[in-house]
This record gives C-alpha cells, structure tokens and sequence, in this order.
C-alpha cells in the first residue's frame, strides 16, 4: 500500500472513553471513515425519566458521505443497543458477524427496519476493503459468542483494535482467541493498538467463563424453592450454562423480560444457543402450575432497573412470578458504576421477602468478560505496537492501562488518555493530538430522541427536589388594573397544604402585593409580570423553608 506522507490517520471515540458504555470509536483518513459499534449506556440516578442514552453523532451525521461502513464488534448492548437510533440518519453498510448481526436486526424489527442489503455477515480472517482501509476480524473470547476484534490495514500503517476481551483457554464455545494472528502482525509491524481498559487496575487474570457453569451448578442443587437468576441478556454464555445445569437436576426454564427472551430466541435460532431438550423452555403463564422446586427463571434486571422484571418481581408488580420467602435470587452479573444503589435497594428487597440472595462476592456466579493486568501485557507484547491508545473505560481505568504501558517500557508520549471527541493523529511515527469534534450524549426518552437536553433534566431534578407551586390568578386586562379573582396556591411536593395555612397565606400576600405594585404602571407587561411574580414568590419560599419549589404563575386575563 502506497504512503502518502501529507496525509494522517485520525482516531476519534465518540463514546466509550471516560466512560462505560455507548460505545463508538471512529476511523478517518481523507475522504474514508471507518465506525466500528454504536452502543447505549444506561442512565444513572440523575438523569431523571431518560431510558437510553446514545452517543452524539453529529460530526458522523456531518461526512456521512465518507463513511464506508459501520463494524460490530459484538452483541451486547453497550455496543449495539444504540444502532436502531443511528443507523437511519446514516443508512450505511454494516458488517458484524452472524450472532451480533441478528441480535441488531430483532432490534430494528421492534423499530424501525433496516434495508437487507446494507447488512453483511463477516467471517474472521477475511478482509473487507473499506475506502482507505482494509479491515480484518480476528476472533476473541469474551462473555458472549461471536466476539471479534479488528485489524485495520491503512496507508500509515496497521492499527489494532482489541473490543472487548479476555484470554479465555476454556472458552464455553470452543472458539479460541486468535492470539496467533496478533503475534503475527507484530512481527510484520503495528502502529497503534487500542486496548480494552476496563480491568487494566486489576491484577493477575479473570477467571474463565467455565468456571461460572460449575458454581450455578452447587448454587441450583442447594436451592429449595424456585430459582431466579438475573443477568445480562445478552450474556449468551451464563444463559447457556443456566440451562445446562437447569436440564441435569430436573428443572423447566422460564424466560422473563423482552431484552432477554429476544436473546434466547436469536441465540437458539442461530444456532448459538443449544437446548438440551426442546420441551425445557416453559412460558410464563404457566408457572403459577408448576411446582417450585422444579423451575428456573432467566430474567433480566441484574442492574436494578426499576421497570426490569426482576426488580417488578421483588415489590410484587410483576403480572405472573413473584419472589416468595424460600426461593433462591442468583445476581449473576456485576453493578455498572452508577448502578450500586439500585441493585442494593432490588436485595434489601429480596431480603425483606425471606428469599436467598447469591452474589459474586458469596459464590463465582460472575466473572468479568474483560482482561485483567496480565492478559492486557500479554496482547501488548504479542502485538509491539508503537503507540498504545487505552478504549473502553473511565479515566482511571486508561491511567491503570498506562500504568500498565509503563512497565513494559512505553512512554507517557506513546500513550494517549482520550475523551470523548478527542482526535488522535497517527503517522508512521508520530501520535499527537488534533483539533477535537462535537461529541457528547443523546438522551433517549420514550419515543423522544435528543428532544430532552440539560435544561429539561434540570427542570426535571429540580422538580424531584423541592416539587412544584402554581399560582393562578384571574386579572383585569385593561385600565383600571385589579385582580378579579385569587391568587389561589396550587401544590406538588413542596408542601403538604393542609398543614401549611400560615405559610399559603404568606405566599398569596406576596403575590398581591406583586401584582398590585405592577398595576401602578401605566402599561403590564404579562411577561414581565409572571416573572416578578416568580422572583418575589421564590424569594419568599426560601426565606421560610430553604426550599426552592418550581413557580408556575398562571395568569387568566379578562
């Protein structure tokens, strides 16, 4: 491949750096781009009422016309759930293997479809070119099948690009990492790897996915009751473990929640997800019949999600399966960082119920699917790129991986720390910064996508704070200026108004005196008016409860 010396390959990550989740890196050289997945990350605590949250893809939405396509490095939703909002403003070629592609488009059927001839299985080891770019999958291990990495042959050189991974030597699927390959093209030459962070501050190796098959297994034959276990959905290889074990002690197999009865279905079409018995899968209507001790529930809200059906389960809203004292609750998952509170609250709750609760911490019903300290050196040394670029993790995770970089002789310099809109500038050899593009969240809110931005979420938190208070008035509209009727003051939780005459007296007092000092003037400005009455009022408020409720003065004119 020629070199054209002028020009620079530019890696951009738009989501999945400083952070965990809606992951999206970017490829550009000329007038070629390259995106490799387009993931979600799940709300936290202060993003009050918002669903999803999807990377800003306003720079992509900008060269849409250099894009040559779109790589899926594998099915979970960090990396594909946000696909079905960004695909269509793109309508690009996407690429992804068989397993990743088919968990995307029972996505875009519960959506918007997409065109069949835009979606291209892939297999590893057979190049794609892409404009500038040639670009070759090679297999990983990882919690789920069909997890790729990606080379990337380019005009200034070979830039790697891990995924997420973990060197697994007793994958549940057989499929090896193809560490070979890797040492392969650091023999030939790497410019650049980017690496999974994720567990670059923890030591030694994760622990094989094999090894969470055999403690479900004790974990189920020492359950009395009826067993639920939460996880990912897309978690494909715990799901088939599940079942496994479920089917040698006698057990049916329930599957509770969209996410992950879309999964089990996709997987088990596909051929990646083998029952070991057809009749094993029971719907939920049929477990109030069944008897306990006999049934295994699948289910999601591993994450203490609040609409999730185990956390539904736990407070007794769920339509068909309750928790009941005596049944065993299996989290196999870890809490995303943000989420600690809201699993916590799910296990008081199945405490309070009488159910037993298993965590990682009480038995290895969990283990990471990315690499720790040494499998991230192993791959570096296998690989001997020049420069490294951390991906897939907050800023303390890519300071663990360069902590990691420095022991094996990397410089600060041949490292770079990203963020999100960051433009990190490759030649043959030098890595530098460049200027930054727009990037960001897009918060998804029901059907609405971006509508809800930070002054509504202000609102939003301010409302979940301090509640609201509407004042509602009926005034003359022309000379001589009076009130006709009111102020009458409306409540949500700020106050409780019954208990409150004093303080509602307060209040109305303020707001005619507002009024009646706006009607000296020749000329009302309604406008200028709800606003003064929203000053004084708040200014009055804070004075008598250190609150500060939202003011919404209704003024009817006649």
């Amino acid at each position: 491949m020629l070199l054209n010396k002028t020009s620079k390959l530019s890696v951009i990550p738009l989501g999945g750096t400083g952070e965990i989740g809606k992951n999206l890196l970017v490829f550009e050289y000329e007038d070629s781009i390259v995106i490799i997945d387009g993931g979600v990350k799940f709300p936290d605590e202060e993003l009050l009422g918002i669903d999803l949250v999807i990377p800003d893809i306003t720079y992509l939405e900008k060269n849409r016309d250099r894009i040559k396509g779109l790589f899926i490095t594998h099915g979970h939703e960090d990396h594909i759930g946000g696909l079905p909002f960004i695909l269509p403003k793109l309508n690009i070629p996407i690429y992804g293997t068989k397993l990743a592609l088919g968990l995307v488009q029972a996505k875009f059927q519960e959506r918007t479809p997409y065109s069949e001839s835009l979606i291209n299985i892939l297999e590893p080891g057979v190049p794609i070119q892409a404009g500038a770019f040639k670009v070759e999958a090679f297999r990983v291990t990882h919690s789920i099948p069909d997890a790729v990495g990606y080379s990337l042959l380019t005009p200034v050189g070979r830039v790697i690009y891990t995924g997420d991974f973990k060197v697994d030597y007793t994958p549940i699927d057989g499929q090896d990492m193809e560490l070979g390959k890797l040492a392969a093209w650091g023999q030939e030459g790497v410019l650049a790897l980017l690496c999974d962070s994720t567990n670059a501050e923890r030591p030694g190796v994760t622990v094989s996915e094999m090894a969470v098959g055999k403690a479900l297994r004790e974990w189920f034959e020492r359950a009395e009751g009826k067993i639920i276990m939460a996880s990912f959905a897309s978690n494909v290889h715990r799901i088939q473990q599940a079942i496994d074990a479920a089917a040698d002690i006698g057990r049916k197999v329930c599957v509770v929640g969209r996410s992950m009865e879309n999964v089990v279905r996709t997987a088990t079409e596909l051929g990646y997800l083998k029952l070991p018995d057809e009749n094993i899968l029971v719907p939920s209507a049929e477990v109030g019949n069944m008897p306990p001790e006999k049934l295994l529930v699948l289910t999601t809200g591993s994450q203490g999600e609040p609409l999730a059906a185990l956390t539904r389960m736990a407070t007794r809203s769920h339509r068909q399966i309750n928790v009941l004292a005596g049944d065993m609750v299996i989290m196999a998952a870890t809490p995303i960082p943000g989420n600690e509170k809201l699993v916590g609250k799910t296990i008081n709750h199945l405490y309070q119920i009488g159910a037993e609760v298993v965590t990682k911490e009480m038995g290895q019903v969990h283990v990471s699917g990315h690499a720790n300290q040494e499998e991230i050196k192993l791959v570096i040394r296998l690989v001997q790129p020049r420069f490294l670029i951390p991906h897939h993790g907050e800023i303390r995770h890519q300071v663990g991986f360069r902590r990691i970089g420095h022991s094996l002789g990397y410089a600060d310099q041949d490292i770079a720390i990203t963020q999100l809109g960051s433009r990190v500038e490759l030649s043959p050899n030098r890595m530098e910064f460049g200027e930054r593009v727009e990037a960001g969240s897009v918060y998804i809110d029901g059907l609405g996508v971006g509508d809800v931005g930070q002054v509504v979420l202000r609102d939003r938190q301010q409302l979940a704070q301090d509640g609201v208070v509407v004042v509602v008035a009926a005034l003359s509209k022309a000379k001589p200026y009076r009130i006709l009727s009111g102020p009458d003051i409306i409540s949500r939780g700020f106050t409780f108004m019954k208990e409150a005459d004093t303080l509602i007296d307060g209040a109305k007092k303020e707001v005619v005196n507002t009024l009646e000092r706006q009607f000296q003037k020749d000329q009302i400005e309604w406008g200028v008016l709800k606003a003064n009455i929203r000053d004084s009022l708040s200014k009055y408020l804070w004075d008598k409860t250190r609150r500060r409720p939202m003011i919404l003065p209704v003024l009817l004119h006649y």
